[in-house]
């Protein structure tokens, strides 16, 4: 028997995304968004507020990078979740963390992440229920420590975070238990 909680944002689990965009004066900004997904082969949509400081920054300079961000670098990444931007302008040169301009975007590169989609803005869309930043995703770079043989990316050495809006927490992915468009296979062909 399932047992009423009432209004919550009950999808689980989420991504960790590290989102950062230059301000007007060159400077790095990053911020944690759990609130992310892709939403066509190459576009990302960020469900972020207007009032944040990156947001800002990516509408100035119609670019963006985000990093999934991993197990090693949990604390960094909670960090820039709870610190603003707007109220802790040197937030990023606290962390003692490392940026590269992207060769594809007009943006940072935050170097310690193993995996980043470089992205140019496509559109915001804002609507009395709804702002959102989709980004239109130039390259995707990894670590080769995070590739497998085939040289794509291996979930398992990832070590991506994942959140849990339930309990406020952290966990790492990584654990295949099936293979997409296999497990379901059988059902598909019964008559």
């Amino acid at each position: 028997m399932k047992k009423d909680l009432g209004i919550l944002p009950a999808v689980y689990p989420m991504p960790v995304l590290m989102v950062a965009a230059y301000d007007e004066s060159g400077r790095v900004n990053v911020m944690n968004a759990a609130w992310g997904m892709i939403c066509d082969m190459d576009k990302i949509a960020l469900f972020i507020g207007k009032d944040h400081k990156t947001t800002k920054n990516i509408l100035a300079t119609k670019a963006f990078t985000v990093s999934i961000a991993d197990r090693d670098h949990m604390d960094v990444a909670d960090y820039f979740g709870i610190a603003t931007g707007n109220k802790t302008p040197d937030k990023f040169e606290r962390t003692g963390y490392h940026a590269t301009r992207s060769s594809h975007v007009n943006a940072p590169i935050v170097d310690e992440f193993p995996l980043v989609m470089e992205c140019e803005l496509a559109e915001e869309v804002n609507t009395e229920n709804l702002h959102c930043i989709v980004g239109r995703i130039i390259n995707v770079a990894a670590d080769e420590k995070v590739l497998a043989a085939n040289g794509k990316v291996d979930p398992s050495k990832l070590n991506a975070l994942t959140f849990d809006q339930f309990q406020n927490g952290y966990y790492i992915s990584g654990e295949q238990v099936g293979k997409a468009w296999n497990a379901g296979a059988a059902l598909a062909k019964q008559k």
